[in-house]
């Protein structure tokens, strides 16, 4: 067993336990805020880096969870320290919230470095924040815990049960269609997110959790409990417990993450058929870990990954369902044989310690492997001429017949464009033609948003189609469905070949070759190439031209060129404040 440090040996020590001038600022200035030195000398101090705010209605409950918190870090013997880190509100933040993935993750580490922090639980869930925050943590090497903020419960119209961003589109359709309603409409509006917590079905939410489990971030089974329930409060609590401990153990971040346990998180993602985003983050997470992940490993795994959770939108239940059948520990169970299950984690034990004795309750929730959702290629990687360096989709929450598709492209050059046009009943579209966005990646957008579901043309709609080969640069919600390509680099914005694709040009899927081509010759590629000009900046000044300027692409994570080649240790000036 490791030798647990002294109270001298805590990072914390430096601030508050010499005997000079500052360290009597801050004992004086932490008297101010109504604290003896009795709840704080010789003591962990744990900061809690949370992501609340009256916007974001995924974290409602986080005023109650940091209470919780806070009680099991002073039940442990710690002292708790309430940061407040920006919220990531996915739902309202524009242009999307994933231009600010890695302010987040910015703001995390050097909230961490600044402050006499030992220790750290970081508070998040929606969908951004979970990444953001692990990513800051993994650079800044501290003892850290993700505390998840758990999914909502079960929409519900009519007794019709509802799954976040699933139903939306669904019904959404079918109002554009004319099958329902606009009373129909609002009711679905009134009852499909009735509970704090972040989406109920597999979307990038339920997926990143699940990941920093699998990772070894998280108490066991605390990625699957539903926000409103009360073990959710416990899990909280024991959460400050457990955060204390590893602070005196000094379990950090590099001594639990791998290769190893990055393809654990990944068979895991597949085998939930999570979203496609979580290949962004996954890659961005190792990165900062110096872990150079590529989106190939995600391609690799996948062809032998059974898709054994049955959630929205690939499959029939949502996350409340899925805990109740046993959650993440009785997923990962079924999965043993092609995990490396000696993997350490946060608990001090093993990931195959942790799940030893965990039981499905549900078998058409979870099921067994002879009777998985999908044999393999929960996520396939697409590679060809207009997508040299690896575009995605996710094969069950399509159409079948569209895996192996040839089709008349007909070209959006970007967003407004296509807003403007999609629902013109004299544009020349029918089922087999391919809906084609450009200028939606990391630059291009910008943020790289979720509009990689693009809608289906109204007059098809009404004739009954439901789902058709669509092609972005941009992510879509993990929610989201359909024969969607995404994430395609190089992105459109920056002069990749995807760029260059115009309207009337035949393009071709083939999902099991995993090819993605535009079928002109190069010689024409190579001549659209010489007459294309590139577009403005989209930024001229402040974090926007950072972005701009840093991001990387949706291969290599969308992390910023200077953060994500740091490698792992602490970095740590061994100066608490500079004057």
């Amino acid at each position: 067993m490791a030798k647990k440090k002294s109270p001298e040996e805590l990072r914390s020590h430096r601030w508050y336990g010499v005997k000079d001038l500052r360290s009597f600022g801050h004992r004086s200035r932490t008297a101010q805020m109504g604290f003896t030195q009795d709840d704080y000398a010789g003591k962990p101090v744990i900061a809690i880096i949370n992501t609340w705010s009256d916007i974001n209605p995924c974290h409602t409950h986080f005023k109650d969870r940091v209470e919780e918190v806070k009680r099991g870090i002073w039940q442990a013997g710690g002292f708790p320290v309430e940061l407040p880190a920006s919220t990531l509100s996915e739902p309202f933040q524009k242009p999307t919230a994933m231009l600010f993935r890695n302010m987040l993750a910015m703001e995390t580490e050097e909230l961490l470095r600044a402050y006499p922090a030992d220790g750290a639980v970081l508070m998040g869930g929606c969908d951004k924040t979970t990444p953001a925050m692990l990513m800051g943590a993994i650079t800044m090497n501290l003892p850290v815990i993700f505390m998840p903020g758990g999914p909502m419960l079960r929409g519900n119209w009519n007794g019709a049960t509802l799954g976040s961003g699933s139903d939306t589109w669904k019904y959404w359709a079918e109002l554009r269609a004319g099958n329902i309603t606009e009373d129909d409409w609002k009711g679905v509006e009134n009852g499909i997110a009735r509970s704090p917590g972040h989406c109920m079905t597999m979307g990038t939410a339920s997926t990143m959790t699940s990941v920093a489990e699998t990772l070894g971030f998280c108490l066991t089974g605390a990625s699957s409990i539903p926000a409103p329930d009360s073990r959710h409060a416990q899990m909280a609590s024991l959460t400050g417990r457990r955060i204390v401990d590893m602070v005196w153990e000094d379990l950090k971040p590099s001594d639990i993450i791998t290769p190893a346990s990055f393809d654990n998180a990944i068979r895991v993602a597949l085998a939930l058929s999570g979203s496609t985003n979580s290949i962004v983050h996954i890659v961005a997470l190792a990165r900062r870990a110096g872990i150079d992940l590529t989106i190939d490993r995600f391609d690799e795994l996948a062809r032998t990954t059974p898709v054994l959770a049955n959630l929205r939108p690939a499959g029939k239940y949502l996350m409340e369902d899925f805990y109740y059948a046993g959650g993440l520990p009785a997923l990962i169970n079924q999965l043993t044989d092609l995990l490396d299950v000696n993997q350490k984690t946060i608990t001090g034990k093993t990931l195959g310690e942790n799940i030893a004795g965990a039981r499905v309750f549900n078998d058409d929730v979870i099921r067994a492997r002879d009777n998985a959702l999908s044999e393999s290629d929960g996520i396939a990687v697409l590679r060809g001429n207009i997508a040299p360096d690896g575009a995605v989709i996710k094969p069950p929450a399509a159409e079948p017949h569209l895996l192996k598709h040839t089709g008349r492209a007909l070209v959006f050059e970007n967003y407004t464009d296509m807003a403007a046009r999609i629902d013109d009943p004299d544009l020349d579209v029918d089922e087999n033609s391919v809906i084609v966005l450009k200028q939606a990646g990391p630059q291009g957008a910008p943020g790289m948003p979720e509009w990689g579901q693009l809608p289906i043309p109204q007059k098809l709609l009404a004739k009954g189609v439901r789902d058709m080969l669509r092609i972005s640069d941009a992510r879509m919600s993990g929610t989201s469905y359909g024969a969607c390509v995404l994430h395609v680099a190089p992105e459109s914005y920056i002069g990749g070949p995807f760029a260059l694709v115009q309207t009337g040009d035949l393009i071709e899927l083939d999902v099991p070759a995993r090819k993605l081509n535009v079928l002109i010759s190069d010689a024409e590629l190579e001549t659209r190439r010489s007459q294309w000009v590139a577009p403005p900046p989209k930024f001229e000044r402040g974090y926007g031209m950072l972005y701009q300027q840093h991001v990387s692409q949706a291969n290599k994570g969308c992390d910023f060129d200077f953060l994500e080649t740091i490698p792992v240790k602490q970095l740590d000036s061994g100066e608490p404040e500079i004057h």
